[in-house]
């Protein structure tokens, strides 16, 4: 085995870790890890990150239906729209998105470009809002309510995201859950992982038929997450999440801005 592919899969149990240890965010390595250190195409490796997140999600949120914190209703009436639209992103959009976009003076400017810089963005805004994040678990059972057309047309966009991007999108699911829901803190992230989970899955089917996927190394590198994800919970018996939540945030800041000075200096 080879030097890179072993940096990969450690990258795979880190991306677990990290979720085990806060309860989120790791996900939003696997692109930038299947991309510069395994060296997959940008599109195949957000097809690969929808499973390897649909899949890991899962796990989570199992973990969760067991604890009770899972609120089924409202994890339907957001996946529903949000699995819709990150299977329509996968099966059609994204494959319609011609190789070559446009030029800015002598730069070109292609589809892997343009899916990299998107996701950069992406890291900045979801660090952003875990560097300044101080909320707290809600502990007062509030009744919950739906705001159906602001959950339909949240989910959409952020199903329309996650097939673009790859990334589970919960820093856009929680918040919508707190406000157009009002579900307390706790469950609106156990219901979060379901969302996930479901459109992520459903989202990678529509690349199974446009994508030679490689079979072996993706069940293999989702099941390396999936055992970092159970040493992360051991770990987090020993370290505070809350206080890694910030430092983890600066890391995702500062991979953001590398990923737009390497796509853009190419």
């Amino acid at each position: 085995m080879d030097i890179q592919l072993l940096l990969g899969y450690f990258g795979a149990l880190l991306i677990g870790v990290i979720l085990g240890l806060i309860g989120g965010g790791g996900s939003i390595l696997t692109v930038p890890i299947l991309v510069y250190l395994l060296f997959i195409n940008p599109v195949t490796a957000t097809a690969y990150s929808l499973f390897v997140v649909g899949v890991v999600s899962m796990v989570g949120a199992i973990k969760n239906i067991q604890k009770g914190l899972v609120d089924f209703k409202t994890a339907i009436v957001f996946a529903i729209p949000a699995f819709i639209a990150v299977y329509l992103t996968r099966k059609y959009l994204v494959p319609a998105i011609p190789d070559q976009l446009f030029t800015i003076g002598c730069f070109l400017i292609t589809k892997n470009i343009a899916i990299m810089l998107f996701f950069a963005i992406i890291m900045l805004v979801a660090s952003v809002l875990m560097i300044t994040s101080n909320r707290k678990d809600a502990v007062i059972q509030t009744t919950i309510k739906y705001n159906y057309p602001l959950i339909i047309v949240e989910g959409f966009v952020v199903g329309v995201l996650t097939g673009v991007v790859g990334a589970g999108g919960g820093f856009l699911i929680i918040p919508a859950l707190v406000l157009l829901a009002k579900l307390p803190m706790k469950k609106a992230v156990a219901t979060s992982l379901l969302i996930i989970a479901i459109k992520s899955l459903i989202g990678f089917i529509g690349d199974v038929e446009n994508l030679e996927i490689d079979w072996l190394f993706l069940l293999s590198f989702t099941t390396i997450s999936i055992l970092g994800i159970f040493l992360g919970i051991y770990l987090s018996n020993f370290i505070e999440g809350k206080k890694l939540k910030k430092g983890f945030g600066w890391f995702v800041l500062l991979m953001g801005i590398y990923i737009i000075f390497k796509e853009l200096s190419i």
